[in-house]
């Protein structure tokens, strides 16, 4: 068996998505996967472009001898869009694998050790009222791990807008620590008075925080008992780590830019984090997810797999099959995806009562409607741009 045809999809069915098809010389056989790296689509897209030469003719059974191929067939290795599109290679082999085996890939990969994934969704709204009427309304559809904040994207932080510099570029928000610090305490106690203490709440600092500042809201959120608290530091400030660690009992959850084993093991080996927030799609599939959560498990480290938007359906479906396995899984984030998105990757997991079942159909139960994503083509798009008050970059 071998791959004759790589098929490089970039598609925007309500926002941008990066998918391949890996078609092989047996008839009606081929392999979905997804490399959707949000801001960076077009780089994906031509990075797995270049690299589908190496895979014509090669047996696409051959998934870890494949793995290392590519990732080791030049001098510079790794990063995001690299990583990204190997996971979108790798994904797709994995397809082929349980549709030749007539078996779900979690089936390949050990076999089910839960029923379902357990999801996290987002909470918000204008100020803690509104956040509080969106978490109940948000538990009335089964979920009892919420996200919450006031605001938009950076919370109370965000103090105002600047208009785009150029036609096709975002707005810059404008962001300040000090209402941010001051204000998610005082969401949480409203919403801790309001709920009780069981339902499972989660708080995401979006890196924002210089370690000091992090270290002051870790202790102030203390007492509201969260789930965990979500990228208080960015990954690569880990000579603060042991101070945020040592400061607060509050569970720490960091990852999702983290895209090799190499940025984590040090997260895992000092017990620095909780939860591992990567996922499969930009950490070079499935094949890789998997050994990075053998690497955890000794260290109590559970998962909790990014799933925003621009994860997609494809992406969404390797982060289930690779939790359904694990020993230490912990939760999954789950947003639902715009409605065309199902129709151009159609055979999604079910959501179900907060938790997400996979499909019992052989590989990812995924396929990619061509004609369909032709339909939506490519939007131009750019993750947020952020500014302190005074015009400086915000690098935190």
């Amino acid at each position: 068996m071998k791959i004759t045809e790589v098929r490089v999809i970039v598609t925007c069915p309500g926002r941008n998505f990066v998918f391949v098809k890996v078609i092989t010389d047996s008839p009606g056989l081929y392999g979905v996967g997804e490399g959707t790296l949000a801001g960076s689509e077009t780089i994906v897209a031509e990075s797995l472009r270049h690299m589908s030469y190496l895979l014509i003719g090669r047996d696409p059974r051959r998934i870890e001898d494949t793995w290392h191929l590519l990732y080791r067939q030049g001098y510079w290795r790794g990063g995001p869009v690299f990583m990204a599109a190997l996971a979108a290679v790798d994904m797709a082999l994995w397809d082929i694998k349980g549709k030749i085996a007539g078996l779900p890939v979690y089936e390949l990969l050990g076999g089910a050790a839960r029923e379902c994934v357990t999801c996290y969704t987002h909470a918000g709204g204008r100020d803690a009222v509104e956040c509080e009427d969106s978490v109940r309304s948000i538990m009335e559809r089964g979920f009892r791990h919420i996200r919450c904040q006031v605001g938009p994207y950076g919370g109370e932080g965000v103090i105002g807008e600047l208009p785009p510099v150029s036609p096709g570029t975002p707005p810059t928000q404008v962001f300040e620590p000090t209402p941010y610090v001051i204000g998610a305490p005082r969401l949480f106690a409203h919403l801790r008075d309001k709920l009780g203490m069981e339902v499972e709440l989660l708080h995401d600092v979006h890196e924002q925080l210089s370690p000091i500042e992090a270290v002051r809201l870790a202790r102030e959120l203390e007492p509201y008992r969260l789930f965990y608290l979500e990228d208080p530091l960015q990954p690569d400030q880990r000579e603060a780590w042991p101070l945020l660690r040592a400061a607060s009992a509050t569970p720490l959850a960091i990852g999702e830019i983290l895209t090799s084993r190499w940025e984590c093991l040090p997260l895992f080996v000092n017990r620095w984090i909780d939860f591992i927030r990567m996922k499969p799609q930009h950490a070079g599939g499935i094949t890789e997810m998997r050994k990075i959560m053998v690497m955890a498990e000794p260290y109590n480290v559970r998962s909790a797999f990014h799933g925003a938007a621009d994860i997609g359906l494809v992406g969404q479906a390797a982060s289930v099959a690779v939790q359904m396995v694990i020993p230490n899984f912990g939760i999954q984030e789950y947003t639902r995806h715009p409605e065309p998105a199902y129709e151009v990757t159609p055979g999604a997991c079910e959501m179900r009562n907060g938790a997400l079942y996979p499909s019992d159909r052989p590989g990812l139960g995924m396929d990619l409607d061509e004609d369909l994503a032709a339909r939506y083509p490519y939007q131009r798009s750019f993750m947020p741009l952020v500014r302190r008050a005074d015009g400086t970059a915000h690098v935190y």
